[in-house]
């Protein structure tokens, strides 16, 4: 007999002993309401705490804080180092994260963290430039930023600082803002200009293969080009991915496209690279609410949520079963999924339910001391479905804290923003608070 079982056997047993009835009489369907038994779920069901849920993002907050440091090392010449790179994409995600946590919560020690670490980039870059014009070698974390060699080096972290300087250089105590217009400048001009292209215009790479297209790629240029403006390029980037990845049948979108003779694409859906897709619409529809942008983004829902797990969370392949659960890309539609019902793109009943059960899936992942469990390490471009399946699983997958905490913020605004109870053990969304906590209970 396994845990699981065992478990099972247990609460049952203590369910039915809760139940006042009398020892002569046994329990059956006439003597006790058994469809109120307590199910044996894996992790946690029904409406979070909005306490628990920001102490849970706070643990996270607390380990990155102290293990992420905006100063040089004993050199002067390199990058103190931490447990993550400040200057990496999956940063990037994480800055923006923390900004929304500090707008949504009123923690200001998540806005500080951000432009704090952002800041320090900005200001450093100067110098670095200066170190690599004389012919000195620089460090290659820093290389990122003075010379961003891909979208990976800058998208991301672009995005997050033009969204900290649309919020007002002042309300940010920034005192070089042209610092900060020069590290924007840097970035963008790589992204808007120098990126590699197809014969379309479409961004693409050189590896591991020539003309490889990566879903990845919506996300690492398609933000920053529209949170700086350039709007029509944003959505003409983001129909051309849309041409090459999205898969109808499926309503998902594949993850890599090279181009072929006979038009054969292998099609391998995985999870976070589609979370970096979902996103993508979620930060264009921020900045302008487009129908045929709001029109992918429920389809692709509709994709993604037919395939949920009933633990709450999406496989690291999305249509196979067979391979994990995967923490980093369920955090990333669980922020999607509530973020658009916050802003009004969803109606919060169908939705809620799904969302929350996402969330608590994520939120059982995040331990003691604020590290993320579960979530898949970087990961290429394959065409085969072993790569994808076998792909190892770290705390220190940078990839995964970002979004968690992206998630949690917004949450809590669901919880802040809507009544949702519990009625017949299932989560539902009320319009108007229907003045009970009774178990069952009718809306008229």
């Amino acid at each position: 007999m396994n845990i699981q079982t065992m478990k099972t056997i247990l609460t049952t047993i203590i369910t039915l002993a809760s139940f006042t009835v009398s020892a002569q009489q046994v329990v059956n369907d006439a003597t006790a309401p058994l469809h109120l038994m307590k199910p044996a779920y894996t992790y946690p069901y029904g409406v979070p705490d909005k306490k628990e849920v920001k102490a849970s993002i706070d643990r996270i907050f607390d380990y990155l804080d102290r293990t992420t440091f905006a100063e040089l090392d004993v050199s002067g010449k390199q990058l103190r180092r931490g447990d993550f790179r400040l200057t990496s994409y999956e940063w990037g995600v994480t800055y923006s994260a923390m900004m929304r946590a500090g707008e949504l919560t009123g923690d200001t020690r998540y806005t500080r963290y951000a432009v704090d670490r952002m800041n320090f980039l900005a200001e450093q870059a100067p110098r670095f430039i200066k170190m690599k014009e004389k012919g000195e070698q620089i460090d290659n974390l820093m290389e990122q930023v003075v010379s961003p060699d891909a979208l990976d080096d800058c998208g991301a972290i672009c995005s997050a600082m033009i969204k900290a300087r649309n919020t007002g250089y002042k309300s940010l105590d920034i005192k070089q803002p042209r610092l900060w217009d020069e590290q924007i400048d840097r970035y963008y001009d790589f992204i808007a200009n120098k990126e590699y292209r197809y014969t379309d215009g479409q961004f693409a790479r050189l590896r591991p293969v020539k003309n490889t297209v990566w879903l990845d790629d919506m996300f690492m240029g398609i933000p920053a080009l529209a949170f700086n403006g350039n709007w029509d390029e944003a959505v003409r980037q983001f129909r051309l991915f849309r041409e090459k990845m999205w898969v109808a049948d499926k309503q998902l979108y594949r993850h890599g496209w090279t181009p072929t003779a006979d038009n054969y694409h292998p099609s391998f859906f995985w999870g976070r690279a589609n979370g970096w897709a979902l996103l993508t619409a979620c930060e264009l529809l921020d900045v302008k609410e487009d129908p045929f942008v709001l029109d992918c983004f429920k389809q692709h829902l509709a994709g993604l949520l037919a395939l949920q797990s009933h633990d709450g969370a999406w496989h690291q392949l999305l249509d196979r079963n067979d391979t994990y659960l995967e923490t980093s890309c369920t955090a990333i539609y669980a922020y999607c999924l509530a973020h658009a019902i916050n802003k009004g793109w969803l109606e919060p009943e169908p939705y809620v339910g799904q969302t929350l059960l996402a969330w608590h899936y994520v939120n059982a992942h995040i331990t003691a001391n604020g590290q993320v469990e579960g979530t898949c390490v970087g990961t290429g471009l394959a065409f085969d479905p072993a790569f994808y399946a076998y792909r190892p699983v770290n705390n220190y997958a940078a990839h995964g804290y970002g979004p968690v905490i992206w998630a949690g913020a917004e949450i809590i605004c669901l919880l802040d923003s809507l009544c949702i109870k519990t009625n017949d053990s299932a989560v539902h969304f009320y319009p108007e608070d229907p003045g009970t906590d009774e178990p069952i209970f009718y809306v008229k």
